[in-house]
């Protein structure tokens, strides 16, 4: 069954109305010249918060007048790197997390950028952007925190799977970007041994070899120009992964609802590795 962010048009990119929004932007408008797809930068204006009973309007605008500004920047910016993509420009008020998640509903991708914020000042932060929209976003979520590592040659992007549904449609869209990029793919799952180990440690080790060439022989075969590479790594999920792809031109994981990487809260290993990682973080929803 095809999702519905895979019949989606437009690839939306959150501006930020205060900080640098250039890798964000740079990365959006690469993927929607690679997909052929139209790019959407957005920005969000929060409301005025009031106590005082003061009038805001006068705030209001210079915002809207800036956040306009800055869209107009954004767009010409892109025109220059990528003249052949269309490009639509939306001021919409709100919390820019709410606003994207209600964009997400009809994208194909969003992207934003990230402040590597940690982990209190992006869960409590009045304008953390990051978790939320990662956690819930109807369609794949691009979290640039660092620029691509484009001169590792070869090209090279990393998945994380372990068995479940949201791996499968991590692994199904890493090999499809891949394929664009002309990328190699790094298939990695991450054994972490309990405290109490019941079998051999090669057994198990084994049945996770057996899970990635089982996960990956049909997609193998779809996309043959792929070179892939099978990685069973011992460890934490978030250390590991993200030392996988220090160099990558991306990181895959997948989504669970609204979960993470083996089905915990996005806290966890999800949470960890957009802090972790230095590489763009692709985080696929399933269903």
């Amino acid at each position: 069954m095809t999702a519905a962010w895979e019949q989606a048009r437009d690839i939306v990119v959150g501006v930020d109305p205060v900080r640098d929004w250039h890798l964000a932007v740079a990365w959006a408008a690469d993927e929607a010249h690679r997909r052929r797809l139209p790019l959407r930068p957005v920005l969000a204006v929060p409301p005025q918060h009031d106590t005082q009973h003061v009038d805001g309007t006068p705030q209001q605008t210079a915002l809207r007048r800036s956040g306009a500004d800055r869209l107009d920047q954004a767009a010409a910016w892109v025109g220059d790197r990528h003249p052949e993509v269309t490009v639509h420009t939306d001021l919409l008020g709100g919390l820019p997390a709410h606003v994207l998640l209600a964009q997400s509903r009809h994208a194909r991708l969003v992207v934003i950028g990230s402040r590597h914020l940690g982990r209190a000042a992006e869960l409590f932060s009045s304008g953390s952007t990051v978790v939320p929209v990662t956690a819930q976003a109807a369609c794949p979520v691009v979290v640039v925190g660092d620029a691509e590592h484009a001169t590792q040659q070869p090209a090279y992007l990393v998945v994380g799977i372990d068995g479940s549904a949201a791996g499968t449609d991590a692994l199904t869209f890493a090999f499809d970007e891949a394929d664009r990029r002309g990328a190699a793919l790094r298939v990695v799952c991450v054994w972490q041994p309990p405290l109490f180990l019941l079998n051999d440690e090669e057994v198990a080790l084994k049945a996770q070899r057996f899970l990635l060439g089982e996960a990956t022989a049909g997609l193998a075969d779809t996309y043959p120009d792929v070179h892939v590479t099978h990685e069973v790594l011992t460890g934490h999920p978030v250390e590991e992964l993200a030392r996988a792809a220090e160099h990558a031109l991306a990181l895959v994981v997948g989504r669970r609802g609204r979960g993470g990487y083996t089905g915990m809260r996005l806290g966890s290993v999800t949470h960890g590795l957009l802090h972790r990682a230095h590489c763009p973080v692709i985080t696929v929803p399933t269903g």
